[in-house]
């Protein structure tokens, strides 16, 4: 028999759960007007949707106020509790594709001419994606799907080679006078906003797994590659340490602009003495960026005359520069400082529990 504790707590559960999903269907829905008012410039539905976002905000705080008094009065543990925390949490993603979706609106508020056809069509479909995965998303919190949450992770990558495309021809549109500097800018900025959307839909999946199972998503894996002259020095010291040090944060790779042809009998004996073996290494040329299988999400530049031979670095790769002071003849400060560097990059990336 249920008790009259359960019956309270179960009808307080409800009711956030209404709340919740009124205010989510008003964030789809803000989106989806914000694109609309894009492709169609409809500046009287770009201001509408400016004005909705102060509807959204007054709905967070309503759900924020229903959920800190269903702790205070219910003090709930394992699984309401963790439903408790995810909604918190939903509601900050709520609240900023709510922003995104107001700042899309006053964007096409001051644009003086529709998008022109290729850079609108590459925003149609990067809208359709992100609303495709905020929907799934909210859809699966909605429904407590853990399984269906965990279709979104990784969806946010297709969004980035989807932006890739767009950026390029907003670049040609603007190199053959399409548009004006504002209207530019305006377009990439809706086009930074709504990948933002996507990568808070994968937050969404992330928090409704949480509150389901308790499980938290993985840690992120990165690929990272280290390019220096002729690959036999700084960046090989730098992949052997990341890979001894770091093993399950990174994937790691070197190269050299102009490649030796062996490791050095110095340098191979040296790292054996760290404890890091390089025998079956090899110096390796590198490769344009650009032109790579699989992105990398860090390049580190370890020579500045390896900068020039990455190419056109790929939207979606961050590329850092350390500038290595020690004489690459003296090992022993060699390693010293570069490990240092890969130290820094490491928690960086994953955090001071990286490993």
């Amino acid at each position: 028999m249920t008790s009259h504790y359960e019956e309270r707590m179960d009808a307080d559960l409800e009711q956030i759960r209404a709340k919740v999903r009124k205010a989510s269907d008003l964030v789809e829905r803000q989106v989806h007007n914000a694109v609309q008012s894009l492709l169609t410039i409809d500046r009287d539905l770009a201001g509408q949707v400016v004005l909705g976002d102060r509807q959204v905000n007054r709905r967070i705080r309503e759900i924020d106020h229903l959920v800190h008094a269903f702790i205070v009065r219910h003090a709930p543990s394992a699984r309401p509790l963790r439903y408790a925390s995810a909604v918190l949490r939903l509601d900050v993603a709520l609240e900023r594709v709510g922003d995104y979706a107001g700042s899309m609106g006053r964007e096409v508020a001051r644009l003086s001419a529709p998008a022109p056809g290729a850079v609108g069509r590459d925003i149609e479909l990067v809208a359709q994606q992100a609303r495709l995965m905020l929907s799934h998303a909210l859809e699966a919190f909605h429904d407590g799907e853990a399984e269906s949450a965990k279709g979104v992770y990784g969806l946010t990558a297709q969004v980035d080679l989807m932006l890739e495309r767009a950026l390029t021809d907003v670049q040609r549109a603007a190199e053959k006078g399409k548009g004006t500097l504002r209207d530019v800018f305006g377009l990439l900025r809706i086009l930074y906003l709504l990948k933002r959307v996507a990568e808070q839909a994968e937050n969404v999946s992330e928090l409704t797994v949480f509150a389901i199972t308790g499980e938290e998503k993985p840690a992120k894996v990165f690929r990272v590659l280290f390019v220096d002259e002729s690959n036999d020095r700084a960046s090989q010291i730098a992949e052997a340490y990341a890979r001894k040090a770091y093993p399950e944060s990174g994937r790691y790779s070197s190269a050299g602009r102009t490649p030796a042809e062996t490791l050095s009998h110095d340098l191979i004996q040296f790292m054996d003495g760290r404890g890091v073996d390089v025998r079956t290494a090899r110096p390796t040329a590198l490769t344009p960026t650009g032109e790579t299988p699989e992105h990398y999400h860090i390049i580190v530049v370890l020579s500045p005359e390896a900068r020039d031979r990455l190419g056109e670095v790929p939207y979606r790769s961050t590329v850092v520069e350390w500038k290595i002071e020690s004489d690459p003849q003296d090992l022993d400060a060699l390693y010293k400082e570069v490990a240092i560097h890969v130290q820094d990059l490491m928690t960086t990336l994953a955090g001071p529990d990286a490993r």
